[in-house]
């Protein structure tokens, strides 16, 4: 189905099948180690005694379990099965089940939890997932909705400063199919700032991660009450 917009939603949809076999084939796809992004966002965390967290997109797991390992309690999303089941697999090895809950859920639906439930909300390179603007903006709304006043909303995501922006097939608006089958958002400053609608940037960095490197922007929200 392609939209007015000349988007393939079909294709972009399809990207969840994709998932599933690069998770089923490699059970550490990336590693056992947390990510950059968790390091710096654990700190936040501490410092603001965050200490009931929901993951989007979180994986196979590994910033999940760092989080729980830190005495955190994570709700952690994916919208791949095998991902949430590796998650759960872990949890129950590293005797961390008590502070982690996994469940498959899509976010283009809304988020399954009460209003104001979280502390914190953290994903990371879900907003580069290929996902359009309306539905980052309703993410972020969603996002929003469930934390408490004041809480926090830390996300990376892969920008337009990245060497693979412009790469590949174009798939719609800032999105392009990657070395590998991978469609990536990359998303510039301009977008972040109309994803912020109703949160304080506290702050906005660069760092890179892996060999290429990947570029990202680590984005710091606070909800405003």
């Amino acid at each position: 189905m392609i939209d007015d917009s000349g988007l393939n939603k079909d294709i972009l949809r399809k990207q969840q099948c994709h998932w599933e076999k690069v998770f089923s084939s490699n059970s550490l796809k990336f590693g056992d180690k947390p990510s950059e992004a968790a390091l710096r966002a654990i700190e936040f965390f501490k410092k603001e005694g965050k200490t009931k967290i929901l993951e989007l997109g979180a994986g196979q797991g590994r910033d999940t379990l760092f989080f729980a390992r830190n005495g955190l309690d994570v709700h952690s999303l994916d919208y791949s099965r095998e991902g949430i089941e590796c998650i759960k697999q872990k949890a129950q090895e590293n005797k961390l089940s008590e502070h982690i809950t996994a469940f498959q859920h899509d976010v283009r639906n809304p988020l399954p939890f009460d209003d104001e439930t979280f502390d914190a909300c953290y994903s990371h390179m879900l907003f580069c997932m290929p996902l359009t603007i309306s539905e980052l903006q309703f993410v972020s709304k969603e996002i929003r909705r469930v934390l408490k006043s004041g809480g926090l909303n830390i996300y990376t995501t892969r920008h337009t400063g990245d060497s693979q922006y412009r790469t590949g097939i174009h798939r719609g608006e800032g999105m392009w199919e990657i070395k590998g089958g991978f469609i990536v958002h990359f998303l510039s400053k301009e977008k972040i700032d109309q994803l912020s609608e109703g949160y304080e940037v506290i702050n906005i960095e660069e760092f890179e991660e892996g060999l290429l490197p990947r570029k990202l922007f680590s984005v710091f929200l606070r909800k405003k009450s």
